[in-house]
């Protein structure tokens, strides 16, 4: 395997952001849950704030781990068009304002007591603990760059090569650490790939160092 667990995945990424290292203007951004864990983890190593935003996968009808598209937090969303043009628009309907009442709730949730995200201007390196089909991480750099982000920077251990190609043309900067041309899921690339609870997630968002 790859990576142990997400702590070593994160050690790793770090490493090879290493260039980024007390640079001004950097925010790490994760996408929760586990890419917070990935997150806490570079952030400490590049002396950087973390921060996080929220989008939500759009999941199949019956298969709600197969990605079809996914939302921001303000709720516009990037879609897989021809899975959008085969699925029941009413399903589509109720899945977005599920995913977006979902993302409210984190938002609030993870963000309680800290100070109001701040990403104009800045360098944000957005980190997941990997890959898949590629639309959440779309949609979490539209929300960054809505945000005024000067330069944005995709930062995961593993991603299938055609979506880490497919985010080259939208950000500044992919760093990506295995790139398998066999790919059927993320935790395959893990020893240990548990699921993150709000509670670890909120405890790491309260952990910024001074």
């Amino acid at each position: 395997m790859p990576f142990a667990d997400r702590e070593d995945a994160g050690r790793q990424l770090a490493e090879a952001l290493a260039s980024h290292r007390r640079t001004k203007n950097v925010v790490i951004v994760a996408l929760p849950r586990g890419g917070v864990v990935l997150g806490r983890v570079v952030a400490d190593f590049l002396g950087a704030p973390l921060d996080l935003v929220v989008p939500r996968k759009i999941g199949a009808s019956g298969n709600e781990e197969f990605a079809i598209g996914a939302i921001t937090e303000e709720g516009d969303a990037v879609w897989n068009e021809a899975e959008r043009a085969m699925a029941d628009p009413d399903y589509l309907e109720q899945e977005v304002k599920k995913q977006q009442a979902e993302a409210r709730r984190r938002l609030g949730l993870y963000r309680a007591g800290l100070p109001p995200r701040d990403l104009k201007d800045k360098t944000v390196i957005i980190v997941d603990d990997g890959i898949a089909t590629g639309y959440t991480m779309r949609a979490a750099v539209n929300t960054v760059k809505a945000a005024g982000a000067a330069r944005v920077v995709v930062a995961v251990p593993v991603a299938p090569p055609d979506s880490a190609e497919a985010l080259r043309v939208a950000v500044d900067e992919v760093v990506v650490l295995e790139t398998p041309r066999l790919f059927w899921a993320i935790g395959a690339f893990y020893g240990e790939f548990g699921q993150v609870d709000d509670e670890t997630v909120v405890k790491l968002m309260n952990s910024n160092k001074p």
